[in-house]
């Protein structure tokens, strides 16, 4: 996908795998519109790409549908819509859940993902075709134990993607999911010592933007492209579900 001229908004996009991926595009000569809670920080980096800002809270569908609005206007369509605002949420299922982190994080992480494809979909099919990219986890891929509430919004989402990869595509419009394993962003801060002492690698951002680039490269739709430490990305193969057993 040539994304010179084209537009692309970012949502979570002051900061982290976000702010790389403005950068990456923005250097390639696309237009870019950063959509994020952090209005200094938001502000700043997309004044220093060229691009625009607008506050949004992707949880609300009203403020999706606004932030796609606002890049149809700032530049006259949408190209990309990378739907990447997440959140941990270190809700316990013992006897310490907490049904107000449980809701915050499948707000997030999953109903921002949705009210984002919901909003974006109608403006890329009128500006000619796209892509949309949510970014997911390693943990909508494998069992999280450690935070079981953001495995089960991260593995909804690679099922959405998985869903409408095929349906979309009929209208020009190609869908993958963005599945890393911890990188250096604010979502682990803190717990950077801790991941390691447990043996988790953690990747570089600019390791996750080489992902993604190899994924608005392919000519594939509906698929989930992992990014971990010592491996080139590629799409996860999915084993088939066993069907029926015929005697």
């Amino acid at each position: 996908m040539n994304m010179d001229g084209k537009v692309a908004l970012i949502t979570g996009g002051s900061n982290g795998i976000g702010e790389g991926v403005a950068r990456h595009l923005a250097a390639q000569g696309a237009h870019i519109v950063l959509a994020d809670i952090d209005d200094s920080r938001g502000a700043e980096v997309a004044e220093e790409l060229g691009g625009r800002f607008i506050h949004t809270e992707v949880g609300e569908p009203g403020e999706s549908a606004a932030a796609v609005a606002f890049a149809v206007e700032a530049f006259g369509g949408l190209h990309l819509a990378h739907l990447n605002a997440g959140v941990t949420s270190w809700c316990s299922m013992g006897d310490d859940f907490d049904p107000e982190a449980y809701r915050k994080a499948m707000r997030i992480n999953l109903d921002g993902v949705v009210y984002g494809i919901a909003s974006a979909r109608p403006a890329i099919i009128a500006s000619g075709g796209g892509t949309i990219v949510a970014t997911a986890s390693m943990a909508g891929l494998v069992p999280a134990p450690f935070d079981p509430i953001y495995a089960a919004n991260k593995h909804a989402v690679v099922g959405l993607v998985r869903s409408i990869g095929d349906s979309f595509a009929a209208e020009g419009v190609r869908v993958h999911a963005l599945c890393p394993s911890f990188a250096y962003t604010n979502i682990i801060k803190g717990s950077e010592q801790t991941l390691l002492d447990m043996g988790f690698p953690i990747i570089e951002i600019s390791d996750v933007v080489d992902a993604f680039q190899r994924l608005l490269s392919s000519e594939t739709t509906g698929d989930c492209w992992y990014a971990v430490a010592g491996r080139e990305s590629e799409p996860f193969r999915f084993r088939h579900a066993p069907g029926p057993r015929l005697d």
